[in-house]
C-alpha cells in the first residue's frame, strides 16, 4: 500500500472504533434506563448486569448498526479531509476518485469480514447468555400453556397435543394423523408422551395404530413404544429471539428441520441467514456512497454533509426494514426483499458517481 492508502485506511478504522463506541453507548445508557426497574424487581445481580447482559449487548448492536457506522465513520473522516483540501489536493495529483475509493473499500472490506465472522460463529454463542439473561431478569416467565396443541412434523403428517409440561417433558392425549389430500392414511393415538434423554426418543404410553392403507384396516396397540417424530422438547420452550442464538451452520439445520416439517414462519430465519450475508456488501455500497457524498468542499461546511449523510442512511435502513417486514408477511421472496436496498442503493451510488465533477 502506498502512504495515501495507509493513511486512508487507518482513519477510517479508528472513526470507525470512535463513532461505534459512542453510538452503542448512547444505547447502553438508553437500554439501562428502559430496563433498571426490572432489574431492581427482579434483583439482578450486577455482575450478570454487566458480564451477562451488557457485554454481550455491546457487540450485538456493534454488529447490527455496522453498515450505518461504516457510512457515518466514511462520511465523517472525509467530509474533514474535504473542509481542509485534502481531496482537492489528492485528486490534483492525479489519482483517480476510483482509485482514491479503494483504501476505503479496504477498510469496509475488513470491517465486513470481521462481522460476518462474529455474527456467524461468534455472536450467537453470547446472544444466547444475553437472552437467557433477558428471560429471566426482563421478560414475564415463561410458561406453555397451550392446550389443544397442532403441529405439522412432516409434510403430510400432523401431531395433536392436548397438553404439554415443559417441565416433565410429557404430553397427555397425543395424535399423529397421516394425511395424503383429504384421506386419512394412518393415525397414531397415545394417552401420554414421554421424552426420553438417554435415547433421544419419545415414549408412547398405551398407544393405539390404526392403519387405513391396507385393504382391511389393520390395528395394533400396546403399553409402551419407543417412536422417532419430527418433534423436541425445545419445540415448546420459549422462543424468544431463536434466531439470534444458531451459528451460520445451526441456523441452516433449523431452517432445513422447518422446510421437512413444511411448517410456517420459515421466512424468520431466512432473512436471519441472508442478512449475514448481505450485510458486508451494504457496507461496500455505502462506503463509496459516503464518499461521494461527503468528497467535494462545501461552502455550508462539514455539518451539511453530515446531515446528508445521516439522511441517507436513515432511508437505507427504512428501506431494509420495509423490505424484510413485507418479507416476514409473506409477499414477497425473502432473498429478494434482503437484497433489494443494496440493489437499489447501488443504482443510487452510480448516479451520485456520475454528478462527480471530472
Amino acid at each position: 500500500m502506498k502512504i495515501l492508502d495507509r493513511y486512508i485506511l487507518k482513519n477510517l478504522l479508528v472513526t470507525f472504533i470512535f463513532v461505534a463506541f459512542v453510538i452503542v453507548f448512547i444505547i447502553c445508557m438508553i437500554d439501562y434506563t428502559e430496563k433498571v426497574d426490572d432489574f431492581l424487581e427482579k434483583r439482578a445481580p450486577t455482575s450478570a448486569i454487566i458480564f451477562d447482559y451488557y457485554l454481550n449487548l455491546v457487540p450485538y448492536w456493534v454488529n447490527y448498526i455496522s453498515p450505518l457506522m461504516v457510512f457515518i465513520a466514511t462520511v465523517f473522516f472525509t467530509s474533514r479531509m474535504a473542509a481542509r483540501t485534502e481531496i482537492i489536493a489528492i485528486l490534483s495529483s492525479g489519482i483517480s476518485f476510483g482509485r482514491l475509493l479503494v483504501p476505503y473499500l479496504m477498510g469496509a472490506t475488513i470491517i465486513g469480514g470481521v462481522m460476518f465472522a462474529l455474527v456467524g460463529w461468534v455472536l450467537p454463542r453470547a446472544n444466547k447468555i444475553r437472552n437467557e439473561f433477558e428471560r429471566k431478569y426482563v421478560k414475564d416467565e415463561f410458561y406453555f400453556d397451550g392446550r389443544n396443541v397442532h403441529i405439522k412434523v412432516a409434510p403430510n403428517v400432523y401431531a395433536y397435543l392436548e397438553s404439554y409440561n415443559v417441565t416433565t417433558k410429557t404430553g397427555n392425549k397425543f395424535t399423529l394423523e397421516t394425511v395424503v389430500g383429504n384421506e386419512l392414511k394412518k393415525k397414531l393415538t397415545a394417552d401420554k408422551i414421554e421424552w426420553q434423554p438417554k435415547k433421544n426418543k419419545w415414549a408412547l404410553k398405551d398407544y393405539r395404530i390404526r392403519d387405513l392403507e391396507k385393504k382391511n384396516e389393520a390395528l395394533s396397540f400396546g403399553t409402551e413404544l419407543d417412536t422417532l417424530i419430527n418433534l423436541k422438547p425445545s419445540d415448546f420452550e420459549s422462543d424468544y429471539n431463536l434466531f439470534e442464538t444458531f451459528t451460520l451452520p445451526e441456523l441452516n439445520d433449523y431452517i432445513a428441520l422447518l422446510e421437512s416439517r413444511g411448517s410456517d414462519g420459515l421466512e424468520v430465519y431466512l432473512i436471519e441467514k441472508y442478512t449475514r450475508f448481505t450485510q458486508p456488501f451494504a457496507m461496500l455500497i455505502l462506503t463509496a456512497i459516503g464518499l461521494i457524498v461527503s468528497g467535494r468542499k462545501s461552502r455550508q461546511g462539514v455539518g451539511l454533509q453530515i446531515a446528508l449523510g445521516f439522511a441517507l442512511a436513515f432511508i437505507y435502513i427504512l428501506f431494509f426494514l420495509l423490505s424484510k417486514g413485507v418479507a416476514e408477511s409473506g409477499n414477497i421472496n425473502t432473498l429478494l426483499a434482503v437484497w433489494l436496498p443494496n440493489i437499489v442503493f447501488t443504482f443510487v451510488g452510480l448516479a451520485l458517481f456520475k454528478t462527480l465533477p471530472r
